[in-house]
């Protein structure tokens, strides 16, 4: 029975025979998972809590960026720094304080994935990752849930709905394996029109909310290509495939198993000559000589929002204006993120007379989960 408070709040909803207070009563008894807080979970989180989804999971162990609010909009400038659960959780308590929100603020890995999923109705997939792409799909088919996908990158989106329990296929019959590994550009790397995922992200909230209610026509069998430059929809078949590792009549895929990182930014690779470790940089900051020096060459709003204390900032975008200012003499080591603009810094460097200088492979993201300590403004 609903409230008067929420007769109000959800009038609109009430007025439509495909809802109606029994489809309301549907929505506020249903839970709904959000794997990702970012691009895409920001409009998914925000419609879906609108709408009254009773109960609403976030799953996310980054913590939010300035260079994020180009297109998170779950977040706003003060939340920079915080984990981004509990950014999103806060927002949703503003826009509709009647929704129970769970938060797992922790990565997904092939241990802790189906105890993640298994509590909720629905599972939508706002992950950036091929590795968490793959653990949520066979997941879900191991689980027998739905899985509203999708994906964004540059200027093209796309989305569709994953049901084997209801005959269709998943998302290892459109991909049944990943790129190979470093083929695919992160959003750090290619970019993304920041309302890109806006927009998909709300055609995977409208199939979440489709599907709570029994209404209308999926996306099941289907895949919703979005070009943002053209304005364009087309549409593409997805057939299930009868041989499928995960949910054909013989699978091959019986237990959760990640596959390796696409993304180059995600790789581990060997180091290359102009890289060091993090145990590397460990030592040269424990070392009370400091022979040698250590600089952050993230932009300002990063290093506002998360540094290693005691560690001079010298911005990648103001390193052509301001390469005298590193001492060619000294040893010097050289971070950023996750270690791809700091090796672009190191061949700049060393292009200007600094012989002397590495990158931190990994960057300030392997010194924090590595256990090393940060400050933040």
């Amino acid at each position: 029975m609903l409230t008067d408070e929420e007769l109000r709040r959800y009038s609109r909803h009430l007025l439509l025979p495909e809802v109606g207070p029994g489809g309301q009563d549907r929505l506020r008894a249903a839970s709904v998972l959000c794997v990702g807080a970012g691009g895409l979970g920001s409009p998914m989180l925000l419609y879906l809590a609108a709408a009254g989804v009773g109960r609403i999971g976030i799953v996310d162990f980054d913590r939010v960026d300035a260079s994020n609010l180009q297109r998170q909009i779950v977040h706003g400038t003060p939340d920079v720094g915080r984990l981004k659960t509990e950014s999103a959780r806060d927002t949703i308590h503003r826009l509709n304080p009647n929704v129970e929100v769970t938060l797992f603020s922790e990565k997904l890995t092939a241990q802790n994935t189906l105890e993640i999923l298994k509590p909720f109705d629905v599972v939508a997939d706002g992950t950036d990752n091929f590795t968490s792409r793959y653990l949520v799909n066979d997941a879900c088919v191991m689980l027998g849930k739905p899985n509203v996908y999708g994906a964004v990158f540059r200027f093209e989106g796309q989305a569709s709905l994953f049901a084997p329990v209801r005959g269709g296929p998943c998302y290892r019959c459109l991909f049944p394996e990943p790129p190979p590994p470093g083929a695919a550009p992160s959003c750090a790397e290619a970019g993304v029109l920041g309302v890109l995922p806006g927009i998909v992200g709300c055609l995977q909230a409208a199939e979440v909310l489709k599907w709570i209610l029994g209404q209308g026509v999926s996306l099941a069998g289907r895949l919703l290509v979005f070009d943002a430059l053209a304005m364009s929809f087309r549409e593409l078949k997805v057939r299930r495939d009868p041989h499928c590792p995960v949910c054909g009549p013989n699978p091959s895929i019986t237990r959760l198993v990640e596959v390796a990182p696409v993304c180059a930014s995600q790789i581990n690779t060997s180091m290359s000559p102009d890289e060091v470790s993090i145990q590397d940089l460990k030592k040269a900051l424990a070392d009370p000589a400091r022979a040698i020096r250590v600089m952050d060459v993230r932009e300002p709003d990063e290093y506002r929002a998360c540094r290693i204390d005691g560690v001079p900032l010298l911005p990648l975008s103001q390193l052509a204006q301001r390469h005298a200012d590193v001492d060619p003499v000294p040893p010097t080591y050289l971070f950023c993120k996750v270690g791809q603009r700091s090796l672009k810094a190191v061949q700049f460097l060393k292009q200007h007379g600094c012989a002397n200088v590495k990158s931190v492979q990994g960057g300030i993201t392997a010194w924090m989960e590595s256990g090393g300590p940060t400050v933040k403004s």
